[in-house]
C-alpha cells in the first residue's frame, strides 16, 4: 500500500511560497462574485483583517503577514509552520470579535471563514456594514453552498464538500492580493497531499466514521460533523463514509442515536479553546470508555477511537491535515503484512 510519510508531508507544507508556477499579475479593479455578492477590489489590500482561523492561515500561507492588520476567532492553535509569521499579526480575540474592534484596525479588506462571523444573521458583522464604509469583504466559498433549512446559522449541505471550493478560495484570495503565483503553488501542494491520501486507502463500504466535535456536557447532545461537510469528505478520502446521515452541517445527536449509528470508528476532536471540558479529546475518550451504554459500542470495545484536531471538521485548509492525522492512526491499526 502506497504511503507518504508525515515528515515528507510536513516538508511539503513548509516549502517557500515561491515556486516555478506563473500566473498573470492581477489587473485592478478586480471584480469577483462571492457568495452571491459582487465585490470590487480597487487595489491590493495592505491592511486586511481575517475573521476565522482558515482565512488567517490561508493568508499566512500566501506570505501576507505584513499585510494583515489583525485576526480573530481561533478554535485551535496556529499551524506550527506558521507560528513565526503569525506572531507578527495582532489577534483581536480567539472568540468572536466586535464590529467596533474590527473597524478600529481601519481595514481595507475583510476576509471571513464563517457566516457566524460575516453574514445577514451574524452577531459580529454584516457585509453591508463594511460596504457602507467602502471596505470590500470576502466570505469563504465553502460555506456559501449550504441550504438555510436546518434551523441554525450553519445550514445543511445537499452534496459532499470537496477541496475544489478550498482551491477556489486560495485562488481568489491570491488574486485579490496580487500574489497569484503563490496561490497556484499552494493549490498544487494541497492537490498532491489529497492525491497521496486517496492512494493509501481503497474504498470500503463497511468503513464508517463518526466525528464528535464537542458537547457542553455528557448529558447533552453531541455536536457532530454532518454527512456532507468536511467530516464526510475526510471519511470519503479515507475510503469510507460518515455514519451520520443527516445533511445538516453541524447536527446535534443524542447518545441513543449515536449508538444506533454504530460507526466503525469514532473520531474524538481536540480543541485548544477552553469553553467546555469535552473540548478535549482525552475527556471525550474517558467518557466513551466509562459510560455503561456507550462503552459497549463495537468501535469502543475494539479500540477504534481516533483523535483529530477539531479545526479539520470545518471546510478549511485544516481538513487535509486532519485526514492525514487519521490516516496515520488507521495505518497503525492495520494488521502487519
Amino acid at each position: 500500500m502506497f504511503r507518504v510519510s508525515q515528515a515528507i508531508l510536513t516538508a511539503m507544507a513548509v516549502l517557500s511560497v515561491a515556486a516555478p508556477l506563473h500566473a498573470a499579475p492581477t489587473q485592478y479593479p478586480l471584480k469577483l462574485m462571492n457568495c452571491g455578492t459582487e465585490i470590487t477590489i480597487e487595489k491590493a489590500p495592505q491592511h486586511a483583517v481575517a475573521l476565522g482561523q482558515n482565512s488567517a492561515e490561508i493568508l499566512l500561507m500566501l506570505g501576507l503577514q505584513d499585510r494583515l492588520a489583525a485576526t480573530a476567532f481561533w478554535p485551535t492553535k496556529v499551524l506550527p509552520e506558521l507560528e513565526q509569521a503569525n506572531a507578527k499579526v495582532e489577534v483581536l480575540t480567539v472568540e468572536q470579535p466586535t464590529l467596533e474592534g474590527i473597524l478600529a484596525k481601519e481595514p481595507d479588506f475583510v476576509a471571513a471563514q464563517l457566516p457566524l462571523l460575516l453574514g445577514d444573521d451574524s452577531k459580529v458583522a454584516k457585509r453591508q456594514d463594511f460596504a457602507d464604509l467602502g471596505i470590500p469583504s470576502y466570505l469563504s466559498p465553502g460555506v456559501c453552498n449550504t441550504r438555510k433549512d436546518s434551523g441554525d446559522i450553519y445550514g445543511s449541505r445537499a452534496e459532499l464538500w470537496n477541496m475544489d471550493l478550498l482551491y477556489q478560495e486560495i485562488d481568489e484570495l491570491s488574486r485579490i492580493f496580487d500574489v497569484a503565483d503563490r496561490g497556484q503553488a499552494l493549490i498544487e501542494r494541497f492537490r498532491q497531499r489529497e492525491a497521496a491520501l486517496r492512494a493509501r486507502f481503497q474504498p470500503d463500504p463497511e468503513r464508517t466514521f463518526l466525528f464528535w466535535f464537542s458537547s457542553p456536557s455528557t448529558a447533552d447532545d453531541a455536536y457532530l460533523g454532518g454527512k456532507n461537510g468536511a467530516s464526510g469528505f475526510i471519511a470519503n478520502l479515507l475510503g469510507g463514509h460518515n455514519a451520520i446521515t443527516t445533511e445538516a452541517e453541524w447536527p446535534t445527536v443524542g447518545w441513543e442515536g449515536i449508538i444506533a449509528a454504530d460507526p466503525t470508528y469514532i473520531v474524538a476532536a481536540a480543541l485548544d479553546r477552553n469553553r467546555w471540558d469535552l473540548d478535549r479529546a482525552e475527556t471525550k475518550i474517558e467518557f466513551l470508555k466509562s459510560d455503561p451504554s456507550v462503552s459497549q459500542m463495537k468501535a469502543v470495545r475494539e479500540g477504534h477511537i481516533l483523535t483529530m484536531n477539531g479545526a479539520a471538521m470545518n471546510p478549511t485548509i485544516r481538513t487535509i491535515y486532519g485526514a492525514e492525522e487519521l490516516a496515520d492512526q488507521l495505518d497503525a491499526q492495520r494488521p502487519a503484512q
